[in-house]
């Protein structure tokens, strides 16, 4: 385990939910490498320190993808664990800053992104709950969570994941 650009914080928690997802102590952490011209065509933001491959000495695990969104008044940074099929096995709500809407980090809610593909078509209100007091944020992590599935779909057709 070792950081790649990420804050000790945010390191530390994606660290714990990598060894409690993929049930593992030890694991690298591999910066996935995008061509500009590739990275500048995708709905998600992808810079040198989101995207990573997971490993063991054994084997490879999957993908960790950090990110930043907006919701109404201020950024919270998020996780989403990939299995080696890309098939989203754990999102988290690594911080969130605003005073409303921080409901989107319950694991009852976040539970409906596990088993995703890059080929679900995420909805607000149908196959996204909506949650009350929480509509703004989200609408912005479905939005976040579409934009990386369809990133996500791009990078393996063009056998870069």
């Amino acid at each position: 385990m070792f950081s790649l650009g990420l804050s000790k914080s945010i390191q530390k928690k994606v660290d714990k939910q990598i060894i409690e997802t993929f049930n593992v102590e030890e694991f690298t952490f591999t910066e996935v490498r995008i061509d500009l011209e590739i990275t500048n065509t995708l709905p998600s933001a992808f810079r040198k320190d989101n995207l990573f491959k997971i490993e063991t000495d054994e084997s490879f695990l999957g993908y960790a993808y950090i990110s930043k969104a907006f919701g109404k008044v201020d950024y919270f940074d998020y996780l989403v664990l990939f299995d080696k099929d890309l098939i989203i096995l754990k999102t988290k709500i690594l911080v969130y800053r605003e005073d409303y809407g921080g409901e989107i980090g319950s694991k009852r809610w976040l539970k409906q992104f596990v088993g995703k593909t890059h080929n679900d078509d995420l909805k607000y209100g149908d196959n996204i709950a909506a949650i009350s007091g929480a509509t703004i944020s989200v609408k912005v992590m479905t939005k976040a969570m579409n934009d990386l599935l369809k990133s996500i779909k791009i990078l393996h057709s063009k056998n870069i994941l």
